[in-house]
């Protein structure tokens, strides 16, 4: 088709015009007939955001995706491109990718009603096709409709009556497009009125001109919550006309985030081959997002999003990869102490509630990490509480005796891996505990054990922790008050 120049010779073939939501419609069709995955890279919403979504394109429905933060709204939206026809016949010099079998600007009719079937025409790629506004307050309606450029009327000489003076906004020109309008409450009221008919009726008036422009635009709104009462709202005549509204949601499941957040985080291939990244601190990662999402000191009506996950994954990373190359290693793994680069992803990606901000953003994070520790402790190692209460047998008395006598390890935020694991490995029993826990444990992987075990138990307050400067430090607090310590 794409050798095809000339109106003429595309009425020569079996070229029929559709509109965009047919175009979505049929492809879906043929993605679905033969098993294809519609949105490539979406994770997480196979059984409940997509089946709407394609509900509603097989339905022809313009669709608000309503969803807060970070949690695909805008990659949905363009991942909808896919479904566009390849390529589209364009009238060529027109303003508004008119159709040569149906244009509908006066410059595209003018030139076909002159030049006939020598009409000249473009090949227009669906890439081409995606327009996307984010709506903000100062959004006007000559910058979504159009209004009268006196510059073009004084050039060409024409009245202000005429149409061909008019300077078209960016929902006339994505005609036979997709538009997507992010933040869609943030938009004035006044500004949202312009849409009715849009959506309605399927065409469009500028200014005072008699003209309506048939235009064929699927669009494609996203919107918080939030928006509603803290920034604006939908007025509701224009959510009335909005026929498909498709909740979205946060990953459900730690290993939904994990996939995730493997697959965004930016990771160098030098960085994958010299950082090792223990499953274990993947999955404390994606434990403080889940925490955040239930913490008191965090606003829940604004959400956590996945960003904060793909950001501190990164930061995990950068910081292993930092102290790797100030003490001249080759290779090193990750470790739970490497969290204090984490921090500054987390602090930047939630909104805090007046208790939170007495708190600060910082004590706030280190209150998520020790949350997220708790819990992944608790998947491989017994409750110490639960031990004393029921009276069984402490797998950690080993350990308890030995910090009581005075004993304590610190750990250098930049200290070298064997230095890491010196630290680890001369607190008697620690191994021991890992080996009988997790017996499936891989070698690689033992001390990364051992220092989950360590801050476990200091979450439990079997152990007292401090952050001093740039090193964290295990002790027994009673034995300090006591006047027992042995820093030997």
């Amino acid at each position: 088709m794409l050798e095809i120049k000339t109106l003429g010779e595309l009425k020569k073939t079996n070229y029929q015009p559709k509109s965009v939501k047919e175009e979505l419609r049929d492809n879906l069709i043929q993605k679905l007939r033969q098993k294809e995955k519609v949105f490539e890279g979406i994770l997480g919403f196979e059984d409940t955001v997509i089946p709407d979504l394609e509900r509603a394109i097989l339905s022809r429905h313009n669709i608000l995706l309503l969803g807060l933060r970070g949690q695909a709204k805008t990659r949905l939206a363009r991942l909808m491109v896919d479904l566009l026809d390849e390529y589209i016949p364009v009238v060529e010099g027109s303003e508004l990718n008119d159709d040569p079998m149906n244009p509908i600007s006066r410059i595209a009719r003018d030139i076909v009603d002159e030049k006939g079937d020598d009409t000249p025409i473009t090949w227009m790629h669906r890439s081409e096709r995606y327009v996307e506004k984010l709506a903000t307050p100062d959004v006007s309606i000559a910058d979504l409709v159009g209004d009268v450029d006196p510059i073009k009327a004084a050039t060409l000489k024409l009245p202000y009556s005429d149409e061909r003076v008019i300077h078209f906004g960016l929902i006339p020109r994505s005609h036979r497009c997709l538009f997507v309008i992010n933040e869609l409450p943030d938009l004035q009221p006044r500004i949202q009125v312009s849409l009715f008919n849009m959506l309605q009726e399927g065409d469009m008036q500028i200014r005072g001109f008699k003209l309506r422009l048939p235009l064929d635009i699927e669009f494609v709104f996203t919107a918080n919550p939030e928006d509603y009462t803290n920034r604006g709202s939908i007025i509701t005549p224009l959510k009335d006309r909005i026929e498909s509204q498709i909740l979205t949601h946060y990953p459900r499941t730690l290993d939904i985030g994990k996939q995730i957040t493997r697959q965004e985080a930016q990771i160098t291939d030098s960085q994958r081959k010299q950082v090792h990244v223990p499953e274990i601190l993947e999955n404390i990662l994606e434990r403080i997002a889940f925490a955040a999402r239930e913490s008191e000191y965090i606003d829940e009506k604004s959400g956590v999003s996945a960003r904060l996950t793909i950001a501190g994954y990164e930061n995990l990373v950068s910081t292993a990869e930092r102290r790797m190359i100030i003490c001249g290693e080759e290779r090193t793994q990750a470790r739970i102490t490497d969290f204090w680069g984490v921090v500054p992803a987390i602090t930047g990606k939630v909104e805090l509630v007046y208790e939170g901000e007495q708190e600060g953003p910082y004590m706030v994070a280190i209150k998520l990490l020790g949350e997220a520790i708790k819990e992944e402790f608790d998947e491989y190692f017994p409750d110490p509480e639960a031990l004393i209460r029921d009276g069984q047998r402490d797998p950690y008395q080993n350990i308890r005796e030995w910090f009581s006598n005075g004993k304590h390890v610190e750990f250098l935020n930049d200290d070298a891996q064997k230095n890491w694991r010196k630290a680890l490995e001369k607190v008697p029993g620690l191994e021991r505990l890992v080996i009988k826990s997790v017996p499936q444990v891989e070698e690689e992987e033992v001390h990364a054990f051992m220092e989950l075990a360590l801050f476990g138990l200091s979450e439990y307050n079997v152990l007292n922790k401090d952050i001093i400067n740039q090193k964290f430090e295990f002790r027994d607090l009673l034995a300090d008050m006591l006047g027992g310590s042995d820093f030997s």
